[in-house]
């Protein structure tokens, strides 16, 4: 079994040791590890006599550079690290009250094609077969590109990208004006379809873990075979981690911009309003990363009687092991 996976079956079974841990690997510094740094981390893991500080070192350059099912390094773009730079501004002008439709758009596009990319990136790969995120990300460019030049009559065509921007589709076609109306397309609205979207987005690009199944290990670390149950539930929960990630950033700004619009200083100075939820919601994202990061163990457990009957023979302790993916 990879050394990555042993230091999360050793280190990261509770909640508070994960979030210790994701706090330490979410360092940007850490993404500027070389290519020969990495391999040296490689090499020393495999080696016996490390000191407990040293080791803590090298787990750390690991485990953030470092796929643990293929071996290969992870792209600086789509490590853990980087995920709150690249993805925070693209969060933050996703959720900005758009006038029209095409803005929604195309910071939905910017922000769902990285994502798209990072959720492939830290995948589950044992049954890799073809690079799904390529074809979704064309997918996606053509449907973005025949709204944006108005060559589709469909606004409501099932893609993930319009779904995003139903506010604005609700605002428009019906003409809604009235400010109760509003609130609710512009602030409680985008919450529900943030969670449900960053959900949809992890089950449609690692809809290949359910289809193919994934590694599953013995309680010594040994692979006993493949399973699409196992599968299955790596996916849900990492959707359920990401549906958390996004809907609580969308959410927490939108009630402190509701307690803050009743202050009489706020009420005259109805400029700091912006300012207010882009920070809050750059803040709230950044700090629940590693929250969404832990909620699952990355070696995850699962029953023997929830996987397929060729499991159910196997001599163990009713619990078999299998890698999440992030």
């Amino acid at each position: 079994m990879d050394p990555n996976l042993q230091y999360w079956q050793s280190n990261g079974q509770s909640f508070l040791s994960r979030l210790r841990l994701w706090f330490k690997i979410l360092d940007p510094s850490s993404v500027l590890s070389s290519q020969a740094e990495i391999e040296q981390a490689r090499t020393l893991l495999q080696n016996e006599g490390l000191t407990q500080r040293k080791e803590k070192v090298v787990c750390l350059i690991y485990l953030s550079s470092v796929h643990p099912d293929t071996g290969g390094v992870i792209s600086p773009l789509f490590r853990s690290q980087v995920f709150l730079p690249i993805s925070a501004p693209l969060v933050v002008a996703s959720l900005l009250p758009h006038k029209g439709i095409k803005p929604a758009l195309f910071w939905q596009f910017l922000l769902q094609t990285y994502c798209a990319g990072f959720n492939h990136a830290n995948r589950n790969a044992t049954a890799t077969t073809v690079n799904n995120i390529t074809i979704i990300i064309i997918q996606s460019n053509v449907i973005l590109m025949n709204v944006l030049l108005g060559n589709t009559k469909n606004e409501l065509s099932i893609n993930i990208l319009s779904f995003q921007a139903l506010p604005q589709l609700i605002l428009k076609r019906f003409r809604l004006i009235g400010a109760v109306a509003e609130t609710f397309s512009r602030s409680l609205l985008p919450v529900p379809l943030s969670a449900c979207l960053a959900g949809f987005s992890v089950m449609v690009v690692r809809s290949e873990e359910a289809d193919n199944g994934i590694r599953v290990f013995d309680s010594n670390g040994n692979a006993i075979g493949v399973s699409k149950a196992a599968g299955s539930k790596a996916i849900k929960e990492t959707a359920l981690s990401r549906a958390a990630l996004f809907g609580t950033t969308a959410a927490v700004p939108t009630l402190l911009l509701a307690l803050l619009k009743r202050a009489k200083f706020v009420q005259r100075n109805p400029m700091i309003i912006a300012p207010v939820r882009h920070i809050s919601t750059a803040i709230i994202f950044g700090l629940m990363i590693p929250v969404s990061f832990s909620l699952f163990p990355q070696f995850g457990k699962i029953k023997k009687e929830s996987l397929e009957e060729e499991f159910q023979s196997l001599d163990s302790n009713g619990e078999l092991f299998y890698h999440r993916g992030l």
